[in-house]
């Protein structure tokens, strides 16, 4: 009677149908990882936001707490695989009800949609902007700065180590 218990336990674990089987992940997570990051690549598209909310994925708790959970992908070891990154400010707006209620309706997500094209067109202008102003400001700050305090001392690879040299031991 026991040999027969062990050998139905053996054929138990055995079977692709057995507890222990039943939560393994084949490809160690690969295709999850590739869902995840697809469908928070989705959410930088506010078409697709405006579908989710049409169509009363947000009414949905389950679905909130998936939302929740995906806040993991801003991690700096994830996010590195991101390549549409309005989709994480996405996700951080979908934390909101009231952003969540409101993508229903047309009029919204066609005013993020715009938003969005209007930050794609000006971004590079923007940004040149900014890094020639920090550029041209620079010089005109060390000038300044440079009548009113003494010259840089000069370091050179024998001053560092002469600085950083251990004192010989006493024998005291």
């Amino acid at each position: 009677m026991a040999s027969t218990s062990r050998q139905d336990a053996d054929v138990s674990a055995n079977s692709p149908f057995s507890l222990e089987n039943l939560y393994m992940d084949p490809d160690d997570g690969r295709q999850r990882f590739l869902l995840e990051l697809e469908f928070v690549q989705c959410l930088a598209n506010p078409n697709y936001i405006h579908y989710l909310a049409q169509n009363r994925y947000f009414e949905d708790e389950a679905f909130i707490g998936y939302l929740k959970y995906l806040q993991y992908w801003k991690r700096p070891e994830y996010v590195k695989f991101i390549m549409y990154p309005h989709s994480l400010y996405f996700l951080n707006l979908l934390q909101n009800a009231n952003f969540r209620s409101a993508m229903a309706h047309p009029a919204t997500k066609e005013l993020a949609h715009k938003q969005q094209f209007y930050f794609w067109k000006n971004y590079k202008n923007n940004r040149l902007k900014h890094a020639m102003s920090r550029h041209v400001a620079e010089p005109v700050a060390s000038a300044s700065a440079s009548a009113s305090s003494p010259p840089p001392l000069l370091l050179t690879a024998d001053a560092i180590t002469a600085s950083t040299a251990v004192p010989a031991p006493s024998h005291m």
